[in-house]
């Protein structure tokens, strides 16, 4: 901490020390500079954004598609799949797509999605309710947050 100084001054002062001298805020009244070795703090800046990269997850919306008259069997081997994504931490997404008449009965894709988001409830909630658009029923579950380990 050296406070107001003249710019000749600070810059004579860390050519002294074999430093350079960086505007830390141009926007401050005077503005703000530090002496450091700027080559060294770009380097650990950079080192820095590689490690919140790396830290960072990047979540997928997976799909699983369906018609009305899949069977039982079938749907417990999708429900499998769904289970499977969560526990990746994926999103996903289920769709029912209807053919010709039906159409007419969209309480059988309802209850198709139900029977999958009840036997995930554990693992993901709904993020978007089914809803009819056009011909295909969509829901989308988003895994549920884990509890994150005390530090």
């Amino acid at each position: 901490m050296l406070g107001v100084l003249n710019t000749d001054e600070a810059r004579r002062m860390a050519r002294g020390l074999d430093l350079d001298l960086v505007e830390v805020n141009p926007k401050a009244s005077p503005p703000v500079c530090k002496i450091m070795d700027f080559g060294r703090f770009k380097y650990e800046e950079k080192k820095k954004q590689a490690e919140t990269r790396k830290r960072q997850t990047q979540i997928a919306l997976k799909e699983i598609k369906l018609r009305p008259k899949t069977d039982d069997h079938d749907l417990e081997f999708k429900t499998k799949h769904v289970r499977r994504f969560l526990e990746e931490g994926n999103k996903v997404k289920i769709t029912v797509r209807f053919r010709g008449r039906e159409i007419t009965h969209p309480e059988t894709a309802q209850r198709q999605i139900d029977a999958i988001v009840q036997a995930v409830d554990d693992l993901g909630m709904i993020e978007t309710s089914a809803r009819l658009e056009g011909r295909t029923m969509t829901a989308i579950l988003a895994p549920r947050a884990k509890a994150q380990p005390a530090r």
